[in-house]
């Protein structure tokens, strides 16, 4: 009689850790720090993933040596050093049926050393951030996720002043005031994804998602607060095509953009639907896509329009084709690309184009370099253009964001920017990394008026457990405006105990 399956389960109170490495039909967690493990293996001669569009769905990833995947052959004598150091904080297998779940948290404490008089009273920055990750497969076909985090911050000036005018978090949620000048502001993610076949996806939740290989995105980029969304992806057998929808809702905040309240205790933002349609295809080294973004304007003076069918249309190129780059909708066309140049050096770049007829388009072009003179230093370089109003509706409503955030690069139209990051790791513990960001904005300001912002950091860290990517980080990062208002400058210096499962763009 064959033995019936064990059924594991290890819990801890108060341990740390995170991420999954059982699950299939998940989405690997849209975190920097893994996909540059992703991005090696996507470089590699013979690769089939499309890495063009993120996150990816586990079991269509190259997970071999991927944080949070790979083998851990460090020894532990303790129960409560393995749970720290090694595993998740729950895990359960039984059968088909697999869960883990961990807590998430980052505790920071900094100081600014060059913030502007508005904020003297107060230098001391901090964040104390709590929540959890649960994630399970039914089975080979059926996997759910789910994350949360509840914040309290007081952070670097600039930040704060964006959140003040955004009424968001950069990236996460709505703010509301805590103590004298901090911001409380929570953050929630999660899907149930199904795979009925192995060509075929579907998933229904609430995230962000990213086109292309870069840094930075001018197409459609995990900079803005989470959205809900239904998205299905169809991948050929041969893993040539990949051909993904998706469906979402958009937000706008503010006071001007409150609805009638009705009989509601609060009333409702302003709100659009969205649909992206992405095709990808592998030829040879070279992986191209196109992309076709759509936002509807779904509420008019009369109230919210009728549906329009157009808006479930699976055909990329259709909606341009009926809508035009002029009518009440917005549309937006791409192109991306990247080209493996050896196994450890890749090339890619984007084409966005808004509106032809007024020259209004942004690209970008970079490179990456892995395993650079030696293994586990890495080097990224990228430059990003927009022309001004690249992103800009005349219905300032139907602009290129969500909740106040762009839906592209932070840095907005009428912009280049050129960033440089590198990353160097030590046994896969220590890890060592750098950026540089030039921003040059266009003169369309005002005459005369041409500011530059530049964004520097650096920080180590000692990487504690890989299945959360927690770990304690030292840091410093600068920031100079000029010119600028008081109070967009920063000098930060900070100590942080954290764990790292989504990207934050603060170098705006």
């Amino acid at each position: 009689m064959a033995a019936r399956p064990s059924r594991i389960i290890h819990w801890l109170p108060g341990c740390l850790c995170a991420i999954t490495a059982l699950a299939q039909q998940n989405d690997v967690p849209l975190d920097r720090d893994i996909y540059y493990d992703i991005d090696r293996n996507g470089a590699k001669r013979g690769s089939t993933m499309h890495t063009g569009l993120r996150p990816i769905i586990e079991s269509r990833a190259d997970l071999h040596n991927v944080m949070g995947h790979r083998a851990d052959s460090s020894r532990h004598y303790y129960w409560i050093t393995q749970k720290l150091f090694k595993e998740h904080l729950v895990q359960v297998r039984e059968g088909g049926f697999r869960l883990t779940a961990d807590p998430i948290f980052r505790f920071e404490v900094g100081k600014d050393f060059l913030e502007g008089s508005d904020f003297s009273e107060r230098r001391q920055m901090d964040q104390n951030s709590r929540g959890f990750r649960i994630a399970a497969d039914l089975g080979p076909t059926v996997s759910f996720q789910t994350m949360f985090m509840e914040n309290q911050a007081t952070p670097p000036g600039y930040l704060y002043n964006f959140a003040q005018t955004a009424g968001v978090m950069p990236g996460q949620g709505r703010i509301k005031a805590f103590n004298t000048r901090g911001l409380d502001f929570a953050w929630a993610t999660g899907n149930v994804s199904w795979s009925p076949r192995p060509w075929l996806n579907a998933q229904l939740g609430q995230g962000r998602h990213s086109v292309g290989n870069g840094y930075r995105s001018m197409l459609l980029s995990d900079n803005a607060s989470p959205y809900p969304y239904v998205k299905f992806s169809v991948l050929t057998n041969n893993r040539r095509f990949q051909y993904t929808a998706i469906y979402a809702k958009l937000e706008e905040l503010g006071s001007a953009n409150r609805l009638p309240t009705g009989a509601a205790g609060e009333s409702l933002f302003w709100w659009k639907r969205a649909t992206w349609l992405h095709v990808s295809t592998r030829l040879g080294p070279l992986q191209l896509a196109l992309f076709e973004g759509t936002l509807w304007k779904t509420i008019g003076p009369g109230g919210v329009r009728a549906f329009d069918a157009l808006q479930l249309n699976p055909l990329i190129g259709l909606n341009t084709a009926v809508n035009g780059f002029d009518g009440r909708h917005a549309q937006l066309l791409g192109l991306d690309a990247k080209l493996r140049i050896t196994d450890q050096l890749i090339a890619y770049g984007q084409y966005a184009l808004t509106d032809p007829g007024r020259s209004r388009y942004a690209w970008q072009t970079g490179v990456q370099w892995f395993n650079l003179l030696r293994r586990d230093l890495h080097l990224l370089a990228e430059y990003n253009q927009a022309t001004p109003f690249a992103y800009t509706n005349a219905d300032a409503r139907m602009n290129w964001t969500h909740a106040g955030q762009p839906l592209a690069s932070p840095i907005g139209p009428g912009s280049s920017e050129l960033v440089v990051r590198t990353d160097y790791g030590i046994r896969q513990r220590y890890w060592f990394q750098g950026e540089i960001s030039l921003v040059q904005y266009a003169s369309g300001h005002g005459p005369g008026w041409e500011p530059q912002r530049l964004y520097a950091g650096a920080n180590a860290s000692w990487r504690i457990n890989q299945m959360s990517n927690m770990q304690l980080t030292l840091g410093y990062q600068m920031r100079d405006l000029q010119p600028a208002p008081a109070g967009q400058g920063s000098g930060y210096l900070f100590l942080s105990y954290h764990t790292g499962l989504f990207n934050r763009y603060y170098d705006l």
